[in-house]
């Protein structure tokens, strides 16, 4: 039987993984080679051991002594402010060189942490940049984040210096940074010796003059400083991801690993060849910006597009449009959320016809589920083949996609394909015993986890092995689920808490949102479980319409009913449902499910601080009570 490009490249990473990480790592620029490719002797899997590199130098200096200094690195486009800007390679390293400089006379070694928090302005990736060229980690909190947020950051993390801008831009309105950066270095028993504070004409920061640093008069007069080689598994950067209770978790990446895998992703995944043109429409504060704003692009010798603006309202629903057509993108890559917002406003993709998609080779999807409704609209009007992938901010790269480099296979809308070289993904029961296909479980990855993925959680052994490795045995824990079909593809229906148990029938949340999403006036859905006397627990749904829908509620809330009495049948007992103005969501687009839940069980909701709009959930709780929850126990 002839083997695919996929199937070979797959079987080779997970029989022979030290052999096929060891050729993909000649792709990276290394001082000296490793001695010993894989180390797993304890819990934390480490890659290339002794070798020595620079991240900064891969994604910056390596193409400049390869003759492509002059070639476009980096285009900053800011709607908000009406400001584009272009870097070539080799401008953007000499100032990159410049604030490395900066960091170094403020006392920064390698090792030490740097916080940065910046709007999605390039000063962000030159700051990310500057700390990976001296060996210094930096943690990159999202901008969008109030101060007690930043404080929980800045004292897990102890930087000696925090990087910030003076405001961040949303739509029209000025976000002042520094009063919350304050803020937050008040709330924090960690103190940073010096804020470096990039100030923006649309507001100026007041400055404190024992700490705070002018950072663009302090770069007019720093001298450019080389890179420091550091050791492949000296850690890059620490990024929080929120944990399910309380305090953020501190992912750490290693410089080597993560810079091979960067390197292997741009070429098969994405597709992505030197000199193409790259907009991931993210934000550096998540795992995606890092992954593939500033590291996968620049490593490949791409250009890499930072975007001031949202996917509508920059001026509208045409704005990534515009972009792919004025810089002649090849790939794009997004959340689900940003093509819903889009299509909410523009279904039919009038305004795709304005601009010019010749360029545009594919799009990706990532950061949450991605209903085959969702994808199928994004391929029909824009006629480009529509890739969802699969990952976490743990793992730094997608776990399951479709490897456009390598292979492209046939798209089964509702699944990110297949489990990339390196991720051995297995469907495991409760007892830890591997599923056949078609059965729903746990999603668990067999270990080595392939390089780029988490080392552990920062200052936090024990919360590394609790959360991921103790669960199975011999497996790391997603936290999500699913199942992988006869083919081999793998379908992702949601976290581990979205599997709800209905009179002992075990029923996917995700499943539902997905067959309510094929009703024709229904723009996006969320389904969680609520308590239930009799049957343990039953589905809720809630139901945003499609803008200029004018028919009756009662018909629509109906209708989706019948599709899931029609699809999974009365074994769902899916009888509660409501239309919403909007579903509660955090920045990065995902939906708040356990808050819906807390609001329907009448528990304490405890608001998470990265919710992009706090009036929303008041809005679902008055639309819950008409139907008549949370029940009030009575007292007997």
């Amino acid at each position: 039987m002839s083997h695919s490009p996929y199937q070979e490249s797959y079987e080779f990473s997970i029989n022979e993984p030290e052999n096929f990480w060891a050729q993909a790592a000649q792709k990276v620029h290394w001082y000296n080679e490793w001695d010993k490719v894989l180390d797993d002797s304890g819990e934390h899997y480490r890659w290339f051991v002794g070798g020595c590199m620079n991240s900064c130098y891969n994604a910056l200096d390596l193409h400049i002594h390869n003759n492509r200094g002059d070639q476009l690195a980096l285009i900053y486009d800011s709607p908000v402010t009406d400001t584009k800007k272009k870097y070539t390679y080799r401008q953007l390293r000499d100032r990159v060189a410049k604030v490395a400089g900066i960091l170094t006379n403020k006392g920064v070694v390698k090792g030490d942490r740097v916080v940065i928090y910046m709007p999605m302005i390039a000063e962000a990736v030159i700051a990310m940049l500057a700390c990976a060229r001296i060996g210094a980690i930096h943690s990159v909190v999202f901008g969008g984040f109030a101060a007690h947020e930043l404080a929980t950051r800045i004292e897990d993390a102890k930087p000696r210096v925090v990087i910030s801008a003076s405001c961040g831009i949303e739509v029209s309105n000025i976000i002042p940074y520094k009063p919350i950066l304050d803020e937050a270095i008040k709330q924090s028993s960690h103190k940073p010796t010096t804020c470096l504070i990039w100030q923006r004409p649309q507001y100026r920061a007041n400055m404190l003059p024992w700490r705070d640093v002018d950072w663009e008069s302090e770069e007019e007069r720093t001298q450019p400083v080389d890179c420091v080689p550091v050791l492949a598994t000296d850690p890059l950067y620490i990024l929080y991801t929120s944990g399910t209770t309380g305090s953020p978790k501190g992912v750490i990446r290693s410089n080597g690993g993560h810079s091979v895998a960067m390197k292997w992703s741009m070429d098969n995944i994405y597709n992505a060849k030197p000199g193409d043109v790259f907009f991931a429409a993210s934000d550096v504060g998540w795992v995606v910006g890092h992954s593939y704003i500033v590291y996968g692009p620049l490593m490949n010798g791409c250009t890499t597009i930072v975007y001031e603006g949202k996917p509508v309202r920059t001026p509208n629903p045409g704005a990534f449009w515009r972009i792919v057509d004025e810089y002649k993108v090849n790939v794009l890559f997004s959340a689900p959320t940003a093509f819903r917002a889009i299509r909410r406003e523009d279904a039919k993709g009038e305004l795709i016809k304005n601009y010019n998609l010749d360029s545009l080779r594919a799009i990706f999807v990532a950061g949450e589920r991605c209903d085959s409704d969702t994808l199928k609209w994004i391929m029909k009007v824009t006629k480009k083949t529509v890739v969802d992938n699969w990952w976490q901010t743990e793992t730094g790269w997608a776990i399951v996609a479709n490897p456009l480099g390598l292979e492209e296979m046939p798209i089964k809308p509702g699944s990110p394909t297949k489990p990339m070289p390196g991720f051995n993904l297995k469907v495991l029961d409760e007892d830890g015993k591997e599923l056949g296909p078609g059965k729903k479980g746990a999603l668990c990855l067999k270990l080595p986890l392939p390089p780029a993925c988490l080392m552990g959680i920062w200052e936090n052994d024990e919360r590394y092995r609790k959360g991921y490795l103790d669960h199975f045995k011999g497996y790391y824990l997603t936290g999500d689920t699913g199942y992988i079909d006869k083919d081999g593809y793998v379908y992702v229906l949601g976290r581990m808490d979205g599997i709800i148990n209905v009179a002992g029938h075990r029923l996917s949340t995700g499943e539902m949102e997905e067959i309510i999403a094929k009703h024709p006036d229904i723009a996006e859905c969320a389904v969680i479980g609520v308590n239930d006397e009799l049957k343990g627990e039953v589905p809720m749904g809630f139901i945003v319409l499609k803008q200029g829908i004018e028919r009756d509620h009662r018909g629509i809330v109906d209708g989706a009913i019948a599709l899931i009495r029609q699809e999974i049948g009365a074994v769902a007992s899916f009888k509660l449902a409501c239309v919403v103005n909007a579903l509660p969501k955090t920045r990065s687009g995902k939906i708040l499910r356990k808050n819906l839940k807390e609001l329907a069980d009448g528990v304490e909701c405890k608001i998470p601080a990265t919710i992009e709009d706090a009036s929303v959930l008041d809005h679902c709780k008055e639309v819950i009570a008409t139907l008549g929850y949370p029940i009030i126990k009575e007292k007997k």
